[in-house]
């Protein structure tokens, strides 16, 4: 206001007429008067003026019988402005004060009760409540909590306690907590409150002792009730549970309670609501509390709001900080709320947390006795909780899930150093690892898995290109899994290596069921000793050094690629037979030296290799294969620079994998490399390959002389050619001649193998030899020459045409010959006799391309369909690289064109599809040496196929899309085109066809079909424009032309007049290509 009156005597003349009216008319206008006065009054003239302001309005409550809403709420709002401007300095005045404004809220036929009154109202009364309890003096207060008090303040704690919990509004929910906040001098609002000594404080507790049962039973069905409620009130829940808690339980409270709390027997009755706190009543209470707090934390630790997890935090410090020794059971879960929020992925709630566990552990450091009990009580929570693990990983959801493993993760780093104590112990030990490999089971039943697979090894992707999503039997959630790592990198950091890592690999050879786990937990285990992806905490003791590392790195490799964790049957079928007997011998080979060296029993290895595997086994052992290579990028993040003297033993067996024919091994071993690339400083995995080939080619050489014991040598040159360049290419010429001549020796086992790695090669040949054909640049040089012809020159074509034909019937001949006599022989020729005839030796790609030309021809009558099918792509990629020398090429294309023209036509129409994709190749870089052989034992057979299945597609619905002839008609009608045009056919070829493809124009055909047949004829048109337009038109001709003289005849097309048909659209479409 403006101004306010503030002399006590204006005042009271001012608001008198007010009260008066309203004592005598209690009306809802006339207390709204009394009200919008009242802020007229300066407040410490208002405080001389309370009792005779308060009057009225307290009268209006004490008249007897029902009352209407409106007047008992305006009533309540003109009070609660009184008092939170004033204060109140009479015991008397707080007692009926605080009596009248309960009788509001309850019921009158029961009170204990709310009554059933409006929203609006109750939210009003509970706001004057609130303002009465601010407004009370220390003196009087502390008079509501004397023993004589105890029935009415527990009428006034029940009533606030079903409002609390039985309202449906938050807002009179949230005011009904506040107020029993208030009552029990716990406020934490803005607003000034009574200083409690601590004295006050211990007649506090003694009396809300009475009431401690009733408060937290009914709280905590607030907190545990329903979630619609909102966060404001489970906050505020939180905060009446754990302030009411700590004050009746608190330490230093209980600490003299054994010799009892005088007894006032003049009190009759209500002396019997009087509690002692003896040690028995301490004891039986912290164990009921235990119940309702493990069922409080069970709903609220992974709460969707964070402002409930942040009250969590300060729930679980306050207790811990003032009831550690009262509440003794309840320690263990308190710890467990709080270290549950370090990880918590709000900061606020985290730094909170972080802070709450410094003065956990700084009260708990002030005396070794007290440091040591800590520590017993975190290793015994830490093996409870592992206990449990895999039980609550198999029965809660995600939420529950994710703040279970925080807890665990918070144990470790609050542990921190002590880590290496608790780990030393077996039981703790056995009992965290087992609980990590029954939590880290990974579901393999996924067939897909098996299916998946890669094509020859591309060129290099970027790090990180293939991520592999794994899934778990017991949750689904990423962030659970990325919890799982960070705590087995926890231990890995703080504990102590060598006992860690022996322990694992016990667990990794005691059983397969255990081993993907172990696997999985060892290459985290080694991530965090290196320091890498742990977040910053506690300094840790005895960091293991780089040589510590490496030994212990080393170590594991060695297990990992060892035959028979690395050589697993991961095929189905006649692949994995295959594998299966090239895996017969190498355990047969092997077998005796590792009996020898005590690895296991030679007969127990070959029997091994004799089960049928299943899908779940092969499965399983792909992931194997997956994690271990996951566990060598790791291992190379974690040595750095370092690892670059293992590289050795570890590079050949990853690209090997990275060959492999499933394609989550290939992809895992591309990454596997590429952070061996990164950690060893290598640029590229170009650069990695080339810096240590070497070695690699001095193994492959080694391996493939004795191809029975290391089957997989080929699929090593495989990744190599492909991720590298022509400077690689001297090193190898040796190795190619002894892929050959080992394919030479052994075509029927060996065959698919090899026929990968010269596919492999020839492609690298293909990229790091570009082929220079100009095979299109022809055709486009001359394409559409004859649109240029638009203005025909007809007395020049009739000459033309004239001497065309005498030159024809022999006239003329002799008079042209002697137009243009011959030239004199070049110098050139003369000097070239004159010196020895010597042939120039040919580049090392040309050389290598003949020589696997040479083999492709022979196993192109391999009786397997897939590797005819493989020998096709490669003989495609040879004739690419030879056609840079077409002195070599031609030879070549002539000897391998009758084993071509059996695939071309008497093979399965995969093979045929492949083949002519190979003869297309030829013809583009052949053209005429190839012309005649097409012409005469291709063209005929291809036209009459096309004739004969253009009724069956034209016919045919969608599913005809996903058959093989459909295919094969498509890629003959895509590549026929080009073909002609290439070969330069003869008319009669141009002729058949034309024939053949015609009927592809109809609309009835499948879409596909109609675009692959047009490009045919848009091919056929650059040939010989005329004759096509000719044949357009006799199909269907749009309009008629007329004579541009009356003496001509006129043109009469077999098309003309036509109604529209099914040729129509595309035949329009290719002549708008004449316009």
């Amino acid at each position: 206001m403006d101004h306010q009156i503030d002399d006590p005597k204006l005042a009271f003349a001012y608001l008198r007429p007010a009260c008066v009216l309203l004592t005598r008319e209690p009306t809802v206008g006339n207390v709204e008067t009394l009200s919008t006065q009242l802020r007229h009054v300066n407040h410490g003239t208002l405080q001389q003026l309370q009792d005779y302001v308060l009057f009225p309005l307290r009268f209006i409550l004490k008249i007897p019988g029902p009352k209407r809403d409106g007047l008992i709420q305006a009533v309540a709002e003109a009070m609660g402005y009184v008092l939170e401007n004033t204060c109140v300095r009479s015991w008397e005045t707080l007692r009926d004060l605080l009596s009248e404004l309960c009788l509001c809220l309850c019921s009158p036929t029961d009170p204990g009760k709310p009554a059933p009154t409006s929203e609006e109202l109750r939210a009003a009364v509970l706001r004057c409540l609130d303002a009465l309890l601010h407004a009370a003096y220390g003196d009087v207060v502390f008079k509501l909590f004397e023993p004589i008090m105890l029935p009415g303040l527990g009428a006034a704690i029940s009533l606030l306690l079903a409002l609390g919990e039985q309202e449906k509004s938050r807002t009179v929910q949230a005011a009904a907590l506040k107020c029993l906040q208030a009552l029990t001098l716990q406020c934490d609002c803005s607003m000034d409150h009574v200083l409690v000594g601590q004295k006050e404080r211990r007649i506090l507790g003694s009396t809300m002792a009475s009431f401690l049962p009733g408060i937290t039973i009914a709280v905590s069905r607030v907190i545990t009730g329903d979630m619609r409620h909102g966060h404001a009130v489970t906050v505020r829940a939180i905060k009446v549970w754990f302030k009411t808690v700590g004050l009746v339980m608190a330490d230093d409270q209980l600490q003299n309670t054994g010799t009892g709390e005088r007894q006032l027997w003049e009190l009759g009755r209500a002396w019997e609501l009087v509690v002692q706190r003896t040690q028995d009543w301490v004891r039986n209470t912290s164990g009921r509390l235990a119940l309702l707090l493990k069922k409080i934390i069970s709903c609220t630790s992974a709460h969707q709001h964070w402002r409930v997890r942040l009250e969590m935090v300060n729930f679980s410090d306050h207790l811990l900080a003032n009831c550690n020794s009262s509440l003794g059971e309840c320690v263990g879960p308190l710890l467990e709320a709080l270290v549950g929020a370090v990880n918590d992925e709000e900061p606020t709630v985290r730094e909170r947390c972080e802070a709450a566990l410094r003065e956990v552990a700084e009260r708990h450091q002030s005396s070794d006795s007290n440091n040591q009990a800590f520590t017993d009580v975190l290793s015994e929570n830490l093996h409870s909780l592992a206990t449990s693990l895999p039980r609550l990983m198999r029965t809660s959801d995600d939420q529950r899930k994710v703040f279970v493993l925080n807890v665990f993760l918070g144990y470790l780093k609050i542990l921190g150093p002590k880590v290496i104590v608790v780990l030393n112990s077996a039981a703790h030990l056995q009992r965290v690892s087992k609980a990590l490999m029954q939590v880290l089971e990974l579901d393999v039943m996924d067939v897909r898995i098996v299916e998946e697979r890669s094509s020859a090894v591309t060129v290099e992707t970027g790090p990180g290109a293939h991520a592999q999503r794994k899934h778990f039997l017991y949750f689904t959630d990423e962030r659970i899994f990325s919890l799982l790592k960070e705590i087995c990198r926890v231990l890995g950091y703080y504990g102590n290596v060598y006992l860690l890592v022996d322990h694992l690999m016990d667990l990794y050879k005691e059983s397969s069921v255990y081993r993907k786990q172990a696997a999985m937990v060892l290459n985290e285990v080694i991530t965090g000793a290196a320091g890498i992806g742990v977040a910053g905490g506690q300094e840790r003791q005895g960091v293991p050094s780089q040589e510590d590392l490496k030994a212990v790195v080393e170590s594991i490799i060695e297990e990992y690629i060892c035959l028979s964790h690395w050589h697993l049957p991961t095929l189905i079928g006649e692949e994995s037979d295959r594998g299966n007997q090239e895996q017969q011998t190498l355990f047969s080979l092997f077998s005796i030296s590792n009996a020898v060296e005590g690895k296991g029993n030679p007969l127990q290895l070959v029997q091994a290799v004799h089960k049928s595997s299943t899908i779940h086994e092969l499965n399983s052992n792909i992931w194997q294969i997956c994690i271990q290579l996951e566990g060598i990028g790791c291992f190379a993040q974690a040595l750095g620079m370092d690892f670059r003297l293992i590289l050795m033993t570890s590079l050949y067996p990853v690209l090997e994998k990275a060959g492999d024919e499933t394609l989550l091994i290939s992809q895992a071993a591309l990454d596997a490399m590429w952070d061996i690339s990164r950690a060893c400083g290598y640029a590229s995995l170009k650069e990695l390959i080339n810096e240590n080939s070497d070695y690699l080619l001095n193994d492959v050489s080694l391996n493939l002389q004795r191809l029975g014991v290391h089957p997989h040598a080929p699929r090593v040159l495989t990744v190599m050619f492909s991720h590298s360049d022509p400077s690689l290419l001297p090193l190898v010429g040796d190795i190619v001649q002894d892929v050959l001549l080992a394919l030479d020796m052994s075509y029927d086992e060996t065959s698919p193998l090899f026929c990968t790695v010269l596919h492999s090669l020839m492609k690298a040949l293909a990229r790091w030899f570009p082929s220079s054909v100009a095979g299109t640049s022809d055709a486009l040089g001359t394409k559409k020459v004859w649109r240029e012809q638009d203005q025909l020159n007809v007395r020049q074509f009739l000459l033309d045409y004239h001497k065309q034909k005498e030159l024809a019937v022999g006239i003329g001949a002799e008079e042209e010959g002697t137009e243009h006599p011959e030239l004199p022989p070049s110098m050139d020729c003369e000097e070239d006799m004159d010196g020895p005839d010597v042939k120039v030796e040919l580049p090392a790609h040309i050389t290598i391309a003949k020589d696997v030309m040479e083999r492709c021809i022979h196993l192109l009558s391999d009786p397997s369909l897939r590797l005819r099918l493989k020998v096709l792509d490669v003989l495609e990629l040879c004739v690419c690289v030879l056609s840079q020398k077409e002195n070599e090429l031609l030879p070549m294309a002539h000897r391998c064109w009758p084993a071509l023209l059996i695939r071309l036509t008497a093979d399965d129409p995969l093979a045929v599809l492949r083949a002519f994709r190979v003869l297309c190749t030829l013809g583009e870089t052949c053209r005429d040496f190839m012309r005649k052989r097409v012409s005469k034992e291709v063209i005929p057979k291809l036209t009459a196929w096309l004739s004969k299945q253009a009724p069956v597609s034209a016919r045919a619905g969608p599913v005809y899309s996903h058959t093989l002839a459909y295919k094969l008609q498509l890629a003959v009608l895509q590549g026929l085109g080009a073909l002609c045009l290439h070969l330069d056919l003869g008319d009669s070829d141009m002729d058949a066809v034309t024939e053949s493809c015609l009927p592809y124009l109809s609309c009835r055909q499948p879409p596909k079909l109609q675009e692959a047949c047009l490009s045919v004829f848009l091919r056929l048109i650059e040939v010989d424009p005329d004759a096509f337009w000719l044949t357009l038109n006799e199909l269907y001709c749009p309009c008629s032309y007329n004579p541009p003289h009356p003496d001509l005849q006129p043109v009469e097309l077999s098309g003309m007049g036509l109604p529209r048909n099914e040729y129509t659209d595309n035949v329009l479409k290719l002549l708008e290509d004449f316009a």
